[in-house]
């Protein structure tokens, strides 16, 4: 639209003198024919045309973390947080408080939930086949997460029912499961999460065994396993689906061994090969697992426990790591990794600790709280782990 200002002229009415209604011993016309000023609408010149407001690329953040183990004194913690908080039978925030603002900052947020929930009337069990309290499933929710990776050597702990229940107690939830299948359909479609941005997320997940117990009879599809064939196939319908960036998760290794064995190596050369796998995490050794890149692709081999009560000689397994990536859109409209970080974490053993608390060690060695010696103790491990096959320029400790 043409932009318009307001102009004072001065217009000239008549001559000088008589013929100017000149008032008989002045020179001063009436006042009627005095100069008025006239407001006359003119056109301004056309504004430049406005510079094109940059385009900001768009950006994901996905996190996660470790295994959640239900073992039986973690629930038996949150029981006791319950009867303080009045939130019975269980109360998980207080143990996950530190982690809670990391989990709800995040675009995308995955949970491993490596054990089926008891089914109604169920009662719960610990190692070494569980069936974790039904309540986990709400919390997972409040605690923001948006998928949890279901394909473990737990899986099918409870058999076809616990699988199929545990699918159905997070989709009430609005958490999408990945990894576990409740039909052939179901395994065909890809799990794609789509952020506020309008950036989509592939999740695909496998797990290197079972624990001896066979796959449903009947339902060979109802479980992801970790061959490359299979995940990659998996990866590539998440792509043609539209997802922008594809998360491979892996369920694998030798527990307790704080470097990744020969299959871990192998598959994560054949998936880091593929442009439609942009991000590799693993779990299962229950310790923490190096950090690196392969083929130019950010890997974590095992992000330890997020919580679990193992022996409690095994410090390492009470250390874990909680972890970030960022991905921006590139010219072209692909996604690469601009930003890698990890949060590392411990906790204390329930009973002569207290109830469990999960640290954040950098926050906690600032603040004080918790034993010092211990968090130091931990960071140290957590840092040597991540950092024993080097090539991870760029990793920033949090």
């Amino acid at each position: 639209m043409t932009s318009r200002r307001l102009l004072a002229a001065a217009t000239l009415l008549g001559c000088a003198g008589a013929a100017a209604g000149t008032l008989p011993g002045t020179t001063e016309p009436p006042a009627a024919a005095r100069v008025q000023p006239t407001a006359v609408l003119v056109d301004a010149p056309p504004a430049p045309p406005a510079e094109p407001e940059p385009v900001r690329p768009r950006e994901v953040s996905v996190l996660m973390g470790g295994d959640l183990l239900w073992h039986d004194t973690v629930w038996l913690s949150a029981a006791a947080d319950a009867a303080r908080t009045g939130r019975t039978p269980y109360d998980f925030d207080p143990m996950f408080a530190s982690l809670r603002p990391l989990v709800q900052e995040a675009d995308v947020a995955i949970c491993h939930e490596e054990v089926p929930f008891a089914q109604p009337g169920q009662a719960l069990q610990s190692y070494p086949v569980f069936a974790a309290p039904p309540q986990v499933a709400p919390w997972v929710a409040s605690m923001g997460f948006d998928a949890c990776t279901t394909a473990s050597n737990h899986a099918v702990d409870q058999g076809w029912e616990g699988l199929r229940h545990t699918a159905d107690m997070l989709d009430r939830r609005g958490v999408a499961h990945v990894g576990t299948f409740r039909s052939p359909a179901e395994r065909r479609r890809p799990v794609v999460l789509t952020t506020e941005e309008g950036v989509r997320v592939g999740v695909v997940a496998g797990t290197y065994g079972l624990n001896g117990f066979p796959l449903p009879e009947g339902r060979p599809w109802s479980v992801s396993l970790w061959d490359a064939d299979n995940l990659l196939a998996q990866a590539r319908a998440a792509r043609r689906a539209g997802a922008d960036v594809v998360v491979v998760h892996l369920h694998g290794g030798d527990e307790y061994a704080a470097l990744p064995n020969a299959d871990q190596v192998a598959l994560v050369e054949r998936l880091t090969r593929s442009p439609d796998v942009d991000l590799v995490l693993g779990d299962h050794a229950h310790v923490v697992q190096p950090i690196t890149r392969v083929n130019g692709t950010w890997v974590v081999y095992g992000m330890g426990n997020m919580v679990a009560q193992q022996e409690t000689w095994r410090t390492d397994a009470y250390e874990g790591v909680t972890v970030r990536f960022t991905f921006r859109e590139q010219p072209d409209g692909s996604f690469a990794a601009r930003a890698a970080a990890y949060v590392p974490t411990t906790w204390n053993t329930y009973g002569t600790g207290g109830p469990i608390r999960i640290r954040r060690i950098s926050t906690a060695l600032r603040s004080g709280a918790g034993d010092r010696s211990r968090l130091l103790a931990a960071r140290a491990s957590i840092r040597e782990a991540v950092n024993a096959l080097g090539r991870a320029p760029g990793l920033v400790e949090r």
